[in-house]
C-alpha cells in the first residue's frame, strides 16, 4: 500500500519498487509506474495500485485417484502481474485518494482463478492412476501438468497475470489409508529391527560366553600358578628345614668336637698336675724321709697349728709344760 500524506487540501502518494500506481485525473493518466511520488487533489484524482511483486499462493484441494481413494493436494504457485496497466483495467486495483487504502480486493480474484485453473489438470491425471502410483509416481506429472495449464490458459493473460512456477509439495491420503499404506513398511522396518536386536543380543550371548571363558582359563590359570607356589613354598620351606638341620648338626659337631677337645686339654692338663702333685709330693717325702722324727713332729704340730681355728689367749700350766719338756727331751735322745 502506498504512503499518502495530508498537507491541507493536497495529499502526497509516495509508492514503492514493488507497486504499480497509475495517478488518472479527467480520464487522462498523469502519472504512472513504480517508485512514484507525486502531489493530487484527492476530488479530481483516480488512483490505482497493483502489486507487480513475486506472490506465493498456496493450494490445498481433495482428489479421488482411480481406485476411488480419497488423497489431498498440496501445492504453490508462484506468480506475478506482468501487465499493471492492463490488470488495473480488467480488475479493480482502485486506492480510496484521501487515505490510501484498496477499495477491492483483487488479489483474492486473481488467487481463486488460479486454483480453479491448477486444480482441474491435477484432478484429471490422478483420477486416471491408482492410489499407489499417485503417491510416488504422479507428484512430477501432476507438477508438470498444472505448471502447463496454468502456462497455456489464456485468461490469465487477459488480466496481466504471469505464472512463475508451480510446485506439488505433498499428495497424501486419508490418515486410515496412509496407516494402511505404511503397515507392510513398518512391519519390513519392524522386521529389520527384531533381525538387528536378534543379532545384537546373540552377539552379546557370544561376547558373554568369550567373557565366561576368559574368566574360566584365568582361574584355570590362577589355580595353576597357586599350585606351583605351594609347590615351591613346600620345596623352599624342606630346603630351609635341610639346611637349618646341616647348619645345626655343624654347630653340634663342633661344639661336640670343642667339648672333646676342651676335655681332652682338661685331662692332660689335669693329668700333668697330678704327675707335678705326685713328684711334689715324693720329693716332699724324700725330704720328709731323711728328717729326724723330732723335726717331723714339729712340722706336724706346724700344719696341725694351721689347720686349728685362731687361739686368742693361751694358758701353760706345770702339767702340759712338764709333759711337754719330757718328750721333747725324749726325741733329742
Amino acid at each position: 500500500m502506498a504512503d499518502v500524506t495530508n498537507r491541507l487540501f493536497l495529499r502526497h502518494l509516495r509508492g514503492t519498487p514493488t507497486v504499480w500506481v497509475r495517478f488518472q485525473k479527467r480520464g487522462r493518466s498523469v502519472n504512472e509506474g513504480t517508485g512514484q511520488s507525486f502531489w493530487y487533489r484527492p476530488l479530481t484524482a483516480v488512483l490505482s495500485e497493483v502489486p507487480v511483486d513475486d506472490r506465493e499462493l498456496p493450494l490445498m484441494f481433495h482428489a479421488r485417484t482411480a481406485d476411488f481413494a480419497d488423497v489431498t493436494v498440496q501445492a504453490t504457485v508462484t506468480y506475478r502481474i506482468a501487465d499493471p496497466a492492463l490488470a488495473a483495467t480488467r480488475l479493480d486495483f482502485s486506492v480510496d485518494p484521501y487515505r490510501g487504502q484498496a477499495r477491492a480486493r483483487p488479489l483474492d480474484q486473481i488467487a481463486t482463478l488460479l486454483t480453479e485453473l491448477a486444480q482441474q489438470p491435477a484432478l484429471d491425471l490422478l483420477a486416471r492412476v491408482p492410489l499407489a502410483d499417485a503417491l510416488t509416481l504422479a507428484i512430477t506429472e501432476v507438477r508438470e501438468s498444472v505448471a502447463a495449464a496454468l502456462s497455456a490458459d489464456p485468461r490469465l493473460g487477459d488480466v496481466g497475470v504471469a505464472v512463475v512456477s508451480a510446485r506439488v509439495v505433498a499428495i497424501r491420503p486419508e490418515p486410515e489409508m496412509e496407516r494402511s499404506l505404511q503397515t507392510p513398511t513398518r512391519e519390513a522396518v519392524q522386521q529389520d529391527a527384531d533381525k538387528a536386536t536378534y543379532a545384537r543380543r546373540a552377539q552379546a550371548v557370544e561376547q558373554e560366553r568369550a567373557i565366561a571363558e576368559n574368566e574360566l582359563q584365568n582361574k584355570i590359570e590362577l589355580a595353576r600358578r597357586e599350585q606351583q607356589l605351594v609347590e615351591q613354598k613346600g620345596a623352599n620351606d624342606r630346603r630351609r628345614a635341610e639346611l637349618t638341620a646341616a647348619a645345626e648338626l655343624a654347630t653340634a659337631q663342633g661344639q661336640a668336637e670343642k667339648a672333646r677337645t676342651l676335655a681332652a686339654a682338661q685331662a692332660d692338663r689335669v693329668r700333668t698336675v697330678g704327675a707335678a702333685e705326685a713328684e711334689k709330693e715324693a720329693a716332699r717325702m724324700a725330704v720328709y724321709r731323711d728328717l729326724p722324727v723330732a723335726t717331723l713332729q714339729a712340722l706336724a704340730l706346724r700344719d696341725l697349728a694351721g689347720g686349728l681355728p685362731e687361739i686368742g689367749q693361751l694358758t701353760i700350766t706345770p702339767d702340759l709344760l712338764t709333759g711337754a719338756l719330757t718328750r721333747l727331751a725324749d726325741g733329742q735322745r
